[in-house]
């Protein structure tokens, strides 16, 4: 069996006011098992419970009930810190210092030899790449940088377990793509990622596995090639056919009583194309757009 990394039996948080009156049923009965290895997913609307999860893995918070169990020990034990990475949705960092200060600083907390140190946070700096930003103060880094090095502050102790709260709440397409990819370089050097969001398509394109929390109930949970499979259609993709063909293809079709849904050219995302025309404008700059989609007021002559 594979190594369970992260499990929760039965975690329920409470937040209770002054009077110990319930206040708000944040987590309700959560089982859940992570294993070593795999990039999950915990997606949900804002208020669902995702960061209160997140709080009781690492044992800032204390369950009203069940347990959370990280690499086998309660999340309360202050051991297995060690092997745990945290990037939280706003990444608190000392301003005044600059991005080689700064992970120097952590990496000191984790009692890192300095040869090892050293390397460490240059290794970690070219990763997010922000080589040529080592020198500036984090003050005057702008959003997405400020990601990436919070990211890099999360990896100085080489984790084995990467947990990640919205981890591309703020970035352009180019950021979020930069992030989504050290994050499939994470699973590539075998280390186990939960990651926490609310914009889908980023889930999707990293995560193993999803569970869909809402209103602190686990709704859903699987892989999410099984979740998106809509069983009830065929999709066959060709090179490209004459209307002749399709046709015939439509006849045969109709024939074993089935029923063509939609004939035409697949769609790429929003996503990849934003990012083609931006490394295509790398490549041929200069190059602009023609709107051909609007027609003079006025007919052909205009006015």
């Amino acid at each position: 069996m594979a190594e369970m990394v992260v499990e929760t039996r039965n975690l329920t948080k409470i937040y209770r006011d002054f009077w110990g009156r319930r206040k708000v049923h944040a987590l309700k009965s959560l089982d859940l098992q992570i294993q070593r290895g795999e990039v999950f997913g915990l997606l949900g609307p804002n208020g669902s419970g995702k960061t209160t999860t997140i709080k009781l893995l690492l044992g800032l918070l204390f369950p009203s009930d069940g347990e959370a169990l990280v690499f086998g020990r309660d999340a309360s034990d202050v051991r297995r810190n060690e092997k745990i990475g945290y990037l939280p949705e706003e990444s608190y960092l000392y301003k005044f210092l600059n991005a080689e200060e700064i992970l120097d600083f952590y990496g000191r907390l984790f009692r890192m030899p300095a040869v090892v140190r050293r390397q460490r946070v240059n290794d970690l700096i070219h990763m997010v790449g922000l080589t040529w930003a080592r020198k500036r103060q984090l003050k005057e880094y702008s959003k997405g940088m400020t990601r990436r090095i919070g990211l890099a502050q999360a990896l100085i102790n080489d984790p084995e377990l990467v947990i990640l709260d919205e981890p591309t709440s703020g970035l352009d397409p180019i950021g979020t793509k930069e992030m989504k990819d050290l994050i499939i370089s994470l699973k590539k050097q075998g280390k186990t990622v939960l990651m926490c969001s609310h914009l889908l398509a980023d889930v999707q394109d990293v995560c193993d596995r999803i569970g869909i929390l809402y209103q602190g109930e686990l709704k859903e949970i699987g892989r999410v090639d099984s979740l998106l499979k809509v069983c009830d259609l065929t999709d066959i993709q060709t090179s490209l056919l004459s209307q002749d063909v399709i046709d015939e293809i439509r006849a045969v079709v109709e024939k074993h009583g089935g029923e063509i849904k939609f004939s035409g050219n697949p769609t790429t995302s929003l996503e990849d194309l934003f990012l083609k025309i931006v490394e295509e404008s790398k490549l041929h700059p200069g190059r602009r757009a023609h709107d051909t989609a609007v027609v003079k007021e006025g007919g052909e002559n205009g006015s």
